[in-house]
């Protein structure tokens, strides 16, 4: 028995399933394939299946990965990743299956890109009140915690991130904190934005890829 780790990535129309039902149909695509994969015990008997850290709705995921175990040693991973393929509906596609180099523990932060628009001003104006906020002594916005509802300031969590306006919207390139500690979603500053300035703004949200303690890659 060996683990393994498939990455895969999350997009079009499911991009906008839940973490639960993403669960759902990897192990429907798993007992589909008919690949050797490791099975709880007890009543209800079914593939056992880890996923590193989960996405939120509505976001795309390009380096997306959960774990398993393999009851064939043998088993060649390309193997894994075509007939899993082969199971998955269009917007999830494996592109790689490998053996874990890092514990999902480690993960401690991600990079996002984020793609902004609205109806309400021209993009030209939407971008100075972009940088009107980042440029902002404090940025302070609601986050629910398991405790409720607390103001905190993301101020310092968008200190670095790049953005550029182009003819429909503006991109911003940002690592947050992610992982078993802390989390800053991004759609945080979306919030701040539609709240200081009272115009709507739509987002288009890809996590790129995320990283351990020490700003490596996960593997």
């Amino acid at each position: 028995m060996k683990n393994v780790r498939v990455w895969f990535k999350k997009d079009d129309e499911c991009r906008y399933i839940s973490h639960l039902d993403l669960n759902r149909v990897m192990i429907r695509a798993i007992q589909k394939s008919r690949l050797p994969v490791w099975r709880t015990e007890g009543f209800n008997v079914h593939p056992y299946i880890t996923f590193s850290l989960p996405l939120s709705l509505g976001f795309r995921g390009e380096r997306e990965s959960m774990d398993m175990r393999i009851l064939d040693d043998k088993l060649k991973l390309d193997v894994i990743k075509v007939e899993l393929n082969k199971c998955l509906p269009h917007g999830l596609e494996v592109f790689d299956v490998t053996e874990p180099k890092i514990k999902s523990g480690a993960i401690n932060s991600a990079k996002f890109k984020m793609r902004l628009s609205t109806d309400d001003i021209s993009v030209e104006e939407l971008y100075s009140k972009f940088q009107e906020i980042l440029s902002s002594d404090e940025i302070l916005v609601d986050k629910k915690t398991k405790k409720g509802i607390k103001k905190i300031d993301i101020k310092e969590y968008f200190k670095d991130a790049k953005h550029y306006d182009t003819d429909h919207d503006i991109v911003v390139r940002v690592t947050l904190p992610a992982g078993s500690t802390t989390n800053i979603n991004p759609t945080l500053l979306v919030n701040a934005l539609q709240e200081k300035y009272a115009i709507e703004v739509y987002y288009d949200i890809t996590r790129v890829d995320v990283f351990d303690t020490e700003g490596r890659p996960f593997e």
